[in-house]
């Protein structure tokens, strides 16, 4: 049987031929543009988020807004930068941390709750703000109406008027019917809780009820807020969202609960903490929805052509375990409305 060889310089050639055969492939997929509307590879963008609250404090509703965006095609550390600012609660520092933004060049600025997307207005009128979790943007002055938006601001709004704090209100009458005397617990130094307390009397007065309005600026002012509360001889209190409040939300259910007050608030993480009810739509559908409308604006959409939304889900909750702590039984019209039952 014959055998046929090849020369050395043969071998090395095929072998070459071969290896620049796979550099071609590889070269051809790594320069294909890719599909949809994923970013050219190379081009990083920046863009800020400004808070009241603190990372550390309320991780869930960054990392909805980081899934957000990367459900969209942006990664932070890939194709875009976020710059973080956050207030943790002294809303003084606002201001200032969004004139920083403003200095490091944001092409966006993601600001939020109320406090922080007032201070990004007023540190700029050209770079795109991106609202959520905003109360009353048209009484604020940070949009002209919902139909001509003007300006550079867009996004997230809990509602023109807040019509849901009334609501959890007639939800609290219904959950404690005795209930004819509730403290409804705002700051001051927050520009949107003059619009909530107008929308909790609207529906006092429709539900019978009467409202003591107690104030705190800072987590100092609590104790003597819930003394106030005592002193009128308060039967519920009604808890206004806001930054404060709800990094010091364990603080607050242990005031309520001490006090053997059923109380109401926006969001679930102040029943998760030992409140007794919420109403409201999740700090996390903000955000989320807030991420889609980066998305338009860094791909060249004006803030001025994007309408404001507003939530259309708003979720009920419930922590069995406070109720039964006040003695209360939770009425099964109520409880079988609720979105989150907790301490079953």
């Amino acid at each position: 049987m014959g055998v046929t060889t090849r020369s050395g310089s043969a071998v090395a050639a095929a072998v070459t031929t071969l290896i620049l055969a796979v550099l071609a492939v590889a070269v051809s997929v790594l320069t294909t543009p890719p599909a949809g509307d994923a970013q050219p590879a190379g081009e990083v963008r920046r863009i800020g988020f400004l808070a009241g609250g603190s990372a550390t404090v309320t991780p869930r509703t960054v990392e909805a807004f980081r899934q957000g965006l990367r459900e969209l095609g942006w990664v932070e550390g890939q194709n875009l930068v976020i710059d973080y600012r956050f207030a943790e609660g002294r809303l003084e520092r606002l201001p200032d941390l969004a004139a920083e933004l403003v200095r490091l060049k944001a092409e966006v600025i993601i600001a939020g709750p109320t406090p922080a997307a007032v201070a990004a207005k007023k540190a700029t009128g050209t770079i795109p703000i991106v609202m959520w979790a905003v109360g009353d943007p048209v009484g604020l002055g940070l949009i002209a109406s919902l139909a001509r938006l003007g300006g550079n601001v867009t996004g997230v709004s809990f509602s023109v008027g807040q019509g849901s704090v009334g609501k959890g209100l007639q939800l609290l009458k219904e959950t404690v019917p005795k209930v004819h005397r509730v403290a409804v617990l705002s700051n001051p130094a927050n520009p949107s809780h003059a619009s909530a307390i107008g929308d909790v009397k609207g529906a006092a007065r429709s539900l019978g009820v009467e409202l003591q309005l107690v104030e705190a600026r800072s987590a100092s002012e609590l104790d003597g807020a819930f003394a106030a509360m005592a002193k009128e001889r308060a039967a519920a209190v009604l808890v206004v969202t806001d930054t404060v409040f709800l990094l010091h939300r364990a603080r607050l259910a242990d005031l309520t609960t001490k006090n053997r007050l059923p109380s109401m608030h926006g969001i679930a993480e102040y029943v998760e903490a030992g409140g007794l009810m919420s109403y409201g739509a999740s700090g996390s559908y903000f955000v989320r929805r807030a991420a889609s409308f980066v998305d338009k604006i860094l791909k060249g959409a004006k803030p001025a052509d994007l309408p404001v939304e507003q939530p259309t889900r708003f979720e009920l909750a419930i922590n069995i375990r406070t109720a039964k702590a006040l003695g209360l039984t939770i009425p099964p019209s109520v409880l079988l409305r609720a979105d989150q039952v907790i301490g079953e």
